[in-house]
């Protein structure tokens, strides 16, 4: 076999191993997005972390509103002590998302007292980091993560990652969670995101139009 046939077949194979170890870390990481998505652990916390979505002049989009229904049973159920409210403001909004959580945990019920406004962060990176300067502060360190489900293992390995003992207990309303269709979506851009995430320690910039 000459020099330029070995080097050939060296090159296929290196390729071909490329592309199964490539094909290994996505669906790898694939399925641990859907795994985690299947999970509700109603482990004990100090605070329930609500991950911030839209919300329109302090009125939630129904996909927060889907992830505020969820931590409030989670608070009526003993489960935690605490709801954390988490997100920013969009330019021109004259609320944050943190802020819109509040309000409407106070009007269902939840004593003001309970409810730790977080109005921080433009991606969800933003907000854990700031979420846990403030749980450091107040000396919780214990957080279940509410959102939708295909969200839930990034948000909790940001968690963990900024010193949070963290596990996932995600709604099962909402737009996102409905169809088929939407499911595989999700699943898609939480895989790439995630393993952006880890890669870069940092949130997608634009991802599918939406800043992650």
């Amino acid at each position: 076999m000459t020099f330029l046939a070995r080097l050939r077949r060296l090159v296929q194979r290196t390729v071909i191993g490329a592309l199964v170890v490539g094909f290994l870390v996505v669906g790898g990481t694939a399925f641990r997005v859907w795994q985690v998505a299947r999970e509700d652990d109603r482990t004990h916390a100090d605070l329930a972390v609500v991950l911030g979505a839209a919300q329109y002049n302090g009125v939630p989009s129904e996909v927060l509103e889907a992830r505020l229904e969820h931590a409030r049973r989670l608070y009526e159920q003993g489960v935690v002590k605490y709801i954390a409210t988490t997100g920013g403001r969009q330019p021109g909004d004259n609320y944050t998302e943190g802020e819109a959580g509040r309000l409407w945990l106070e009007d269902k019920g939840v004593p003001a007292d309970h409810i730790i406004e977080v109005g921080e962060g433009a991606d969800t990176l933003g907000s854990i980091r700031a979420l846990a300067g403030e749980a450091r502060a107040k000396s919780l360190k214990t957080a279940v993560i509410v959102s939708d489900p295909w969200h839930s293992l990034r948000a909790r390995t940001m968690a963990e990652d900024e010193g949070l003992d963290a596990w996932t207990s995600p709604t099962r309303s909402g737009p996102n969670v409905q169809t088929r269709e939407t499911q595989l979506f999700y699943i898609r851009r939480e895989t790439g995101a995630l393993l952006y995430y880890h890669l870069m320690k940092a949130p997608v910039d634009v991802f599918d139009g939406i800043t992650l």
